[in-house]
Parts: structure tokens; sequence; C-alpha cells
């Protein structure tokens, strides 16, 4: 793995674990960490070792989004349409389309554009004093990162409209009711919680953890219908891997697989 300023990445057996990097300013985001997060989920996406990724942040919160020092000291020709789609997006993306899934590990504040790569990844995990916050009207902005859509979906129409205007802090057992975090568990306890379900993921077929994902995220916006043509090509490819024979042979052999990925 590369070595990144703003970004720390460990290994953990098959687990790749992406920290963001500022604790000293609450993990917000400023240029470097932006472009260091983009090289660093790539070279995660990239490696074939790698089955599950996690995100967190070091120190005392996940992110508490933008760095708005940042954006005033380059007022003169900023445009933020530029940063959200040339920096954010790509990453956000890359996460989304990712071969494995990607756990968000919540410590503290998932605020502003935090709270959209939080909820960007495909499971969630939050610590009990974690929360999520729309923090963008108390700055007289709206939410960005994909946050409207992800919590539309997760919440409804009119409960997202209610927590992006009012500023709730959204704390982690709101979170889990509401179904924007899959588990919450003390503090003291996130990563090796966290650590233990991605070990968990990581032995699993590869290729149906994959498909999964990829079969969700089509199904976020196609009809029945064609869900489940989708499906059924997604579940060719499965049947016909060697994943698959080895699957049933390990099932009749009472033994555990042996999974390759192909």
């Amino acid at each position: 793995m590369s070595k990144y300023e703003t970004v720390a990445v460990e290994r953990h057996g098959a687990t790749a674990v992406v920290s963001l990097n500022r604790p000293d300013s609450l993990n917000a985001f400023n240029a470097q960490l932006r472009r260091e997060l983009r090289h660093a989920v790539r070279e995660v996406n990239d490696d074939p070792a790698v089955r599950v990724a996690v995100l967190t942040g070091a120190g005392r919160a996940f992110c508490a989004g933008a760095d708005l020092a940042e954006s005033a000291e380059n007022s003169e020709h900023f445009r933020v349409e530029d940063q959200l789609n040339g920096e954010y997006k790509p990453i956000l993306l890359e996460m989304n389309g990712a071969p494995m899934p990607w756990i968000a590990a919540v410590n503290g504040a998932a605020a502003g554009i935090g709270s959209a790569f939080a909820m960007n990844c495909d499971l969630v995990v939050m610590a009990e004093d974690a929360y999520i916050y729309q923090a963008f009207t108390a700055i007289g902005l709206v939410p960005d990162g994909g946050a409207t859509w992800h919590l539309a979906r997760a919440l409804g129409r009119h409960r997202a409209y209610e927590v992006i205007v009012s500023g709730e802090k959204i704390r982690a057992q709101k979170c889990l009711d509401w179904g924007l975090c899959n588990r919450v568990v003390a503090p003291a306890d996130l990563m090796e919680e966290t650590l233990s379900w991605a070990g968990e993921l990581a032995a699993k077929s590869p290729l149906a953890l994959r498909y999964a994902k990829q079969a969700l995220n089509s199904a976020m916006e196609k009809s029945v219908g064609e869900s489940i043509s989708y499906e059924a090509s997604l579940q060719h490819i499965c049947i016909n891997s060697s994943d698959a024979k080895e699957g049933v042979a390990s099932f009749l052999e009472k033994r555990a697989p042996r999974w390759q990925g192909c």
C-alpha cells in the first residue's frame, strides 16, 4: 500500500482499512485529503487480495465535512461545481461501484459531506456517541455529495426534508431505528466490531458479495421486470464460475469453501 499524509491505509487479512487522517481538523476535507483519498480508494479497489474495505476517521470524528477555511482562501476562483463533480464525485462513485463491500465505521460526527461518505458505504457501523448531521442550512447551503439521494431513499421524502431543514444531529440509535446504519456498538469497540464483521464477510464468496451489491445498486433505479432480468444476467456469471462449483463441492464434502473470486 502507498504512503499518504492525510489518509492512512492498513491491512487486516483480506480487509483494508482506510482512515481519514486529519484528526486536528476533525478530518475535514481539504484538497490534499480529497486527492489522497481518491488514490487510496482506487488502490484498495484494484487490489484483488482485498475482499472488504472499511472507511473510518482518525481521532474524535469520522468527518466534520468540508474545510471551510480552504474555500475562503480560494474564494476568487473557487467554483463549487468543479469541486463536487471533479473531486468528490469520483471518490464516491469509485466506492459505490467497487467490487467489494465498503463498511463505514462512524466515530463521532459524520457531518456535511462527511455524512454523504458514510451513507455512500454499503454497510454502516456507528459508535453509540456518533451522529449524522446535515449541517448545511446552518450556513445557508444545501446537502451535497449525494446526501439527498441517500436520505430520501432511507427515510422517505418528508422525513428526509425535515432532517435537512432542521439540522438535527441524528444520534446513532435513531440512525439504527431509521435504517441509516446497520449496527450500533460501544465507542471503545467500534473498530474491533467492524473488523470482526468485515472478517465474516471476507470469508464469503467474493462473487456473491460483488454481484449482490451490483444488483442492489441497479434495483434502486430499475423496475421489477428490469431487475429480474438484470439479476438473471448476474446469476449466469455466478453459476458458471469456479466459485459456484467450489461452493457445491464444499457443501457436499462438509468443509469450508476455498473461494477464488472467479
